[in-house]
């Protein structure tokens, strides 16, 4: 009798321990605060990716930037030493040129549809580039319209911007349009904005309001002007090599889990956008929340004109007129 238990007992044990080593294990990070629409979403990531494949693969998430900024985790799942990553489009440039035209300023007539462009043929097409470059890119997710803020002024019109000095993204076209509104950009990594703006290194910066929210840039910004001037795409990206070992349903399993967890964070994007400005005014920022749109667009000519020449006019029109 007590034999049979011993051989129940480490029959049980041996499953266990099999059953244990099954399980992989990969990190992804984003570099803002759980509660955020970034965190949202690779919260729901996580748990879909487990899910769908029963407890066989656990994502671990970081936030913060603890793993490392956007750029340096892009890089780190193009090597391999970081399985996955959920980045805005800031860096994206650097390694998949062809998303630079989704930065271009009031490209996107809203959010209805930046969604349709990336969800549609234009955006998918876009998604296989990154294949050549050793990452996989799961899905589109979204960051949000980006508005700027500043300690120094209101700003009513574009010439209000002249010479102010705002961090931007390392990313070639915003810093173009920047400079095309007089502004000094200063491209540094997310991670470090928050103590650049209290040290007053940098007069300002723009975000989506999930942002600003997010990382309380309300507590060393006064001002805030919804320009709206370019929508920012996320995107859930994962190194080439191990995408490919999985098999064809985790490979499903995978890409489902991200579009879940995109839907979690467009809905935390359009719930921040509802409540963003009230939040933030009754946090002592002062909002200005109807600025005349085509004197910032008439301000860009000469900038647009060179992106035309960039990005060739049709491949813009196509994007700018999908429905």
């Amino acid at each position: 009798m007590k034999l049979s238990h011993l051989v129940v007992g480490l029959t049980l044990a041996f499953g266990f321990v099999a059953g244990a080593a099954a399980q992989t294990t990969m990190k992804i990070n984003i570099s803002t605060a759980q509660n955020s629409h970034q965190g949202v979403a690779i919260d729901v990531f996580a748990k879909e990716v487990e899910k769908r494949t029963n407890g066989r693969y656990k994502i671990q998430t970081f936030y913060q930037g603890s793993l490392g900024a956007e750029r340096e985790s892009i890089e780190a799942v193009q090597l391999g030493t970081q399985e996955l990553t959920f980045t805005s489009t800031g860096p994206v440039p650097n390694f998949v040129p062809e998303t630079k035209i989704l930065d271009v300023p009031f490209l996107f007539r809203d959010k209805a549809h930046a969604r349709a462009v990336l969800d549609g043929p234009i955006g998918q097409e876009m998604l296989t580039k990154f294949d050549s470059k050793g990452i996989k890119a799961l899905a589109w997710a979204e960051n949000g319209f980006r508005h700027m803020t500043n300690s120094k002024r209101d700003v009513k019109v574009p010439e209000d911007l002249k010479g102010l000095k705002m961090r931007t993204m390392e990313n070639p076209v915003h810093i173009a349009a920047y400079k095309g509104f007089g502004i000094v950009p200063t491209p540094m990594a997310f991670t470090e904005v928050f103590t650049a703006l209290q040290q007053g290194t940098v007069d300002g910066q723009e975000n989506p309001l999930s942002v600003i929210i997010s990382a309380k840039l309300d507590q060393v910004q006064k001002h805030l002007t919804l320009t709206g001037h370019v929508y920012s795409p996320c995107l859930f990206l994962m190194n080439k090599a191990a995408f490919d070992k999985l098999s064809p349903a985790d490979k499903q399993a995978f890409v489902a889990a991200a579009k879940e967890g995109t839907k979690a964070n467009r809905a935390r994007v359009d719930e921040d956008d509802a409540k963003g400005v009230a939040d933030l005014r009754a946090k002592g920022m002062t909002v200005i929340d109807n600025i005349d749109k085509a004197k910032f667009v008439a301000a860009l000519a000469p900038v647009n004109a060179e992106f035309e020449k960039q990005f060739g006019k049709a491949n813009l029109e196509k994007i700018r007129n999908y429905k």
